[in-house]
């Protein structure tokens, strides 16, 4: 996707808003008609049918009328393709659920014509939108040819932007024949195995001191006030800063990665377990749920999955996912395995050989030559020292 930050006046604000409140309603309704299938009953209607069913409902609601018809066919469209995905088994995802005003705000358009998207000035562009008219937009880089669809979103910070649906090349490999272990954590990011420390750069200080008065007069502002409203579109604006800081530093070092190393290996890790809340169930509750849940906010304000699956996008069949298993605890300059080697959350000082250097460093070279020992100490390829030698069997 190629996306831009859309500046539309305050009239077309106004139609881009019902664009997105038709859409959602288009959807819901989707929504709803599949919520009353069960088993034996006759199958929920398919996009086909749902069309011929928002032709009618065109006809008798005034307000649906004055839409886009594409954009709401779109939005039965992509509930189409989302039932699909629910239901594929090789890549399952979630149930479509409803979509809520504020927080689900956006439309597809498909079906460009040559000519609808032009570039005004050197960083000024604009795109034909239905019933909207030209909207400007800002041309950060060039729209690629032959784009045929566009999603227009708002985010909750007030924001519209416009992504082209493209698909960009991606990185070719540098040939150098180098690999690179990233070892992700909280205190640092991502640690590389040439030694590099790299720090999602988050809010300063006086951002995270903003963020806390604001959340307080959020949680004593009345539901429905208009103070509450502007509290929380000025904590929207604070925690959109904070994501763009995090997505702009995970599209320059993917990139400079897929740039300078042919083979990238990361550690397999089960994010969505990771961060898991731990508040359990009334039966069984569970412990240190506020500290779980500092850490599961550490872990996402890092990227870690977002690191991983834009490096795949760059650089598909050059990332490889090793088994995290012991990557910390072994030494990477001998093999020997000890958690005491580990002396804290920065430093290793291996108990066997005496190698000592960043703990996030010596399991990044671990990963970066694919070494990940098991329950026993070994991974069967470079023995470990720490394993009692074995006697030879004797020949007759």
């Amino acid at each position: 996707m190629f996306r831009y930050r859309l500046h539309p006046s305050a009239a077309q604000e106004a139609v881009l808003r019902d664009h997105c409140a038709h859409a959602r309603f288009v959807w819901n309704l989707a929504v709803e008609q599949h919520l009353h299938w069960h088993q034996g009953r006759r199958s929920a209607p398919g996009y086909l049918e749902q069309c011929r069913q928002l032709t009618a409902a065109r006809a008798e609601i005034r307000w649906l009328a004055a839409g886009s018809q594409m954009v709401q066919q779109q939005a039965l469209r992509d509930f189409a393709q989302a039932m699909a995905a629910f239901f594929d088994p090789q890549n399952p995802a979630g149930r479509p659920s409803w979509r809520k005003a504020g927080r689900d705000e956006g439309f597809r358009v498909v079906a460009i014509k040559v000519g609808q998207v032009r570039r005004l000035s050197r960083h000024v562009g604009e795109v034909k939108v239905p019933k909207v008219g030209w909207v400007r937009f800002r041309w950060s880089r060039a729209v690629p040819p032959g784009v045929k669809s566009y999603r227009v979103t708002m985010d909750r910070a007030g924001r519209w932007h416009v992504a082209f649906a493209a698909i960009p090349e991606p990185i070719p490999a540098p040939g150098n024949g180098k690999v690179v272990g990233i070892d992700r954590g909280v205190a640092v990011s991502a640690s590389l195995s040439t030694g590099e420390l790299l720090r999602v750069p988050g809010l300063t200080a006086a951002e995270r001191r903003r963020m806390r008065r604001l959340e307080r007069m959020l949680a004593r502002a009345r539901r429905g006030s208009n103070r509450r409203s502007r509290v929380r579109l000025a904590l929207a604006r604070l925690r959109a800063r904070q994501t763009d800081r995090r997505k702009d530093w995970v599209e320059k070092a993917s990139t400079d990665l897929a740039r300078r190393f042919d083979i990238v290996r990361v550690e397999n890790l089960n994010l969505k377990g990771m961060t898991r809340s731990a508040r359990g169930t009334v039966g069984a509750p569970g412990r240190n749920v506020r500290q779980k849940a500092g850490l599961n906010r550490e872990i996402m304000r890092s990227g870690w999955g977002l690191l991983v699956r834009r490096l795949e996008d760059k650089a598909p069949g050059r990332v490889e996912k090793i088994n995290p298993a012991f990557t910390s605890q072994r030494c990477s300059a001998c093999g020997h395995v000890d958690a005491k080697s580990r002396e804290s959350q920065a430093r290793f000082a291996c108990t066997a050989c005496g190698f000592a250097c960043h703990a996030d460093v010596n399991a990044a070279k671990n990963i970066a030559a694919g070494h990940a020992v098991t329950a026993r100490g070994g991974d069967g390829v470079a023995r470990p020292v720490n394993r009692e030698p074995q006697l030879l069997p004797q020949s007759a």
